[in-house]
C-alpha cells in the first residue's frame, strides 16, 4: 500500500510541475477532467 501511495504522490507532483508550464486555464481544466475520468475507470473497472 505504501508503494501505491508513493507512486500516486509522485505523479501528482509531476502533474503540478506540468501545470506550472501550461498557460491556458481551459486546457488545464480539460486535462484535469480527462485524467480524473481515466483514473476512475482504471481504478473501478
Amino acid at each position: 500500500m505504501r508503494r501505491l501511495i508513493g507512486y500516486t504522490l509522485f505523479w501528482v507532483a509531476a502533474g503540478m510541475v506540468i501545470e506550472l508550464l501550461i498557460e491556458s486555464i481551459f486546457i488545464d481544466v480539460v486535462l484535469i477532467l480527462f485524467f480524473l475520468l481515466l483514473g476512475y475507470n482504471l481504478f473501478a473497472c
